[in-house]
């Protein structure tokens, strides 16, 4: 009907692209790539994550907040400061786009943690637990702030517009880094806002989602058991905090953590060899409250790798490609071939197997 609007249950727009070599490359080419597939957004949520921008400040947390007012910044420094040491607190430099309206105050710290605070917890603390608990504090208690990104040496950008309007007002073409990923938001069931679009990020790890999470309520609860607190508005959450449990904390390796993600159906499982027969037996049966279920696929990305995984029977759509040192990865072939035509092999991935692109053996970042 004339007036109507249909539902793309199909909608949201990831891509993504490292350099396995380490070499850092501008903006400019994810910008593109996500630009081309602008149908599949609404204007309700762009964002990017990239890694490697932050050279100057390689061995510090780079913590990029929003703020609905300038009380509420001045609140959360205090704290801050009571919990780091800050060499650098400064805005996220933007630039004037005539789609971005009434954004909130956008900050980023560049900061250490403060040996003395450490040793007040009472109790030997790693210091990645320690950022973990001062993020999951300030989303959950501090009124009007929210953590964008906390990783070293990379940050994500992200708010209420068209990814590729999100881009230009963050002034991406102006930064360098060696794994970008990116995302253009359609939501149904989640509300859009500056601190609900995509990426989700954690330490270094950041998240990019097209689909939806039925099991987000039983995969809330499994995290909230671990000290995880899920209150941004969006099922896209519990990813980023079950691959940071899964392979920071309990040192599960990548593959298989996907492979809880996304586990084979039981059916499967009991036609595979034994050995293999008996991990992912015992992987669904104790990570059986980290399965998620509904339509998906995901870019996951760290410091060291780039990881796309789909929903085990396939129900949204990836493409990968290769060309030199260059992985791709995107929602549409065509988000691939608008930044690199002469693709080495391209393919489209198979329902809950990962493609995991790592950095070379030896690269420093």
């Amino acid at each position: 009907m004339i007036g109507t609007f249909p539902r793309i249950p199909s909608g949201c727009a990831i891509s993504g692209m490292i350099n396995k070599k380490g070499h850092r490359l501008t903006g400019e080419a994810v910008i593109k790539s996500i630009a081309l597939m602008h149908d599949r957004s609404n204007g309700l949520g762009g964002g990017f994550a990239a890694y490697g921008i932050y050279p100057q400040f390689k061995d510090h947390y780079a913590m990029h907040m929003l703020y609905t007012s300038e009380q509420d910044r001045l609140a959360t420094e205090v704290y801050l400061k009571e919990k780091f040491i800050i060499d650098q607190s400064e805005p996220v430099p933007t630039r004037i786009t005539p789609n971005i309206t009434d954004e909130p105050i956008i900050w980023r710290y560049f900061m250490q943690v403060d040996p003395l605070a450490l040793l007040k917890q009472g109790q030997p603390v790693a210091e990645t637990d320690y950022v973990v608990a001062v993020v999951m504090h300030i989303n959950n208690c501090m009124e009007g702030a929210f953590v964008m990104s906390s990783g070293k040496n990379m940050g994500a950008f992200k708010g209420l517009g068209y990814p590729e309007d999100i881009g230009h007002f963050f002034r991406l073409d102006e930064y360098q880094a060696y794994i970008w990923t990116s995302h253009g938001r359609f939501p149904t069931n989640t509300p859009g806002w500056w601190g609900g679009a995509h990426p989700f990020c954690l330490l270094d790890w950041s998240v990019v989602h097209n689909g939806e999470i039925s099991s987000y309520g039983i995969n809330k609860r499994y995290l909230e058991m671990f000290g995880y607190c899920c209150e941004l508005q969006t099922d896209t959450e519990v990813v980023s905090y079950l691959v940071d449990l899964m392979h920071r904390k309990q040192g599960i390796p990548l593959e298989i953590v996907c492979k809880a993600l996304a586990a084979p159906l039981w059916k499967d499982i009991d036609k595979m060899a034994p050995q293999q027969r008996q991990l992912l037996t015992a992987v669904r049966q104790v990570y059986g409250s980290g399965l998620l279920n509904g339509p998906f696929s995901f870019i996951i990305a760290n410091s060291r790798a780039m990881i796309g995984l789909n929903d085990r029977i396939k129900l949204r759509p990836m493409v990968v490609g290769t060309k030199d040192d260059m992985v791709y990865m995107a929602s549409e072939e065509s988000a691939i071939r608008e930044i690199c035509l002469d693709l080495d092999r391209v393919w489209v991935t198979k329902g809950g197997e990962a493609v995991v692109a790592e950095l070379e053996a030896g690269v420093q970042i």
